[in-house]
């Protein structure tokens, strides 16, 4: 990314790209092409065969800093709460993970909640939300909404500090916008010191994004974001409702937040719409674009990546002051 104005059309030129990004782009086309899908595998297997390493995303790095604590739902169910913390938090950072609502898991991005938790100093907490289709809409928003609400209850017991923030990835930033929401409307907390909003998913009525981005298999293609949405919504034909669209929420009185995203991901004009409806809600917001990044660009080692995070963990240090 470069330090023009995120709106300048240069950072949406193909010059704009990187050689290396552009290689990883052709590279995960190449593996993907041809793979099994996961509502064809079925859900539970496909899970089972990311945890290997299998597809695009290298088996899980397990910290032996993490430790699991186990708090209540609002269905009487148990949520597993993965935390990564340093000695005397200064913060606490609400991980909400990705997947389509369907995949993923908060022990999958364990090296990835070690840097944020050794260079912002916050108790990194990841909830282990229920997974669609088995348990679909609203279970995972519920889970996601417990966890916050038990922080905000114990966090300066648990941790020493109730400076909360909250962020997650793809569909964790629908799930973190969400929380964000719920935790407004329903308890009336608006203490959250930031929103680290990474690719999310805002609006399940198909953004002109998902809609053209076709069927290049760059990680997310517009009949993936439709079968991951069917899985989560079921039964569910208004999808613009705030709780299921935040973008179509009211979004007044809000934390500040930084809204990432890479040009080459179907999900863009989410980003770039949410970001603009945070603004005109008069919330403070930052825009960072990243030429040629694919979905999920995050999740590899590289310049890219690397700038990325170095602006987040620069942005949850500045709003946790």
């Amino acid at each position: 990314m470069t330090d023009t104005h995120p709106f300048d059309p240069a950072l949406f030129r193909a010059e704009a790209i990187d050689p290396a990004t552009a290689q990883l782009n052709e590279q995960m086309i190449k593996l993907l092409t041809g793979l099994p899908e996961w509502w064809v595998l079925g859900a539970e297997a496909f899970r089972a065969a990311r945890r290997r390493g299998e597809g695009p995303f290298p088996a899980p790095v397990m910290s032996s800093r993490a430790r699991t604590i186990t708090i209540n739902g609002k269905d009487g169910n148990e949520i597993p709460l993965r935390v990564i913390a340093p000695v005397n938090p200064r913060g606490i950072y609400l991980h909400i993970h990705g997947g389509g609502w369907v995949l993923g898991g908060a022990d999958m991005q364990d090296p990835m909640l070690e840097r944020i938790a050794d260079n912002t100093g916050q108790a990194v907490v990841s909830v282990e939300y229920r997974l669609a289709p088995e348990h679909p809409y609203p279970a995972g928003p519920d889970d996601c909404e417990a966890a916050a609400a038990w922080l905000v209850q114990n966090g300066k017991r648990e941790f020493g500090s109730d400076a909360l923030t909250i962020g997650g990835e793809s569909a964790g930033g629908h799930l973190s916008a969400v929380t964000v929401l719920r935790m407004r409307d329903r308890y009336g907390y608006t203490g959250f010191r930031g929103a680290n909003l990474v690719y999310g998913v805002f609006d399940m009525s198909l953004t002109p994004s998902q809609r053209q981005f076709g069927n290049t298999r760059l990680i997310l293609r517009t009949i993936d974001i439709q079968q991951f949405a069917n899985a989560f919504l079921p039964t569910i034909t208004d999808r613009l409702v705030p709780d299921i669209s935040p973008l179509h929420g009211d979004l007044k009185g809000l934390c500040p937040a930084l809204f990432s995203v890479g040009t080459k991901d179907a999900l863009l004009d989410d980003t770039l719409f949410m970001h603009a409806r945070w603004i005109a809600a008069c919330n403070e917001a930052e825009l960072a674009i990243y030429p040629g990044g694919a979905h999920g660009f995050t999740l590899f080692p590289n310049d890219l990546s690397k700038a990325a995070a170095a602006k987040m963990d620069a942005f949850l240090n500045r709003v946790i002051g």
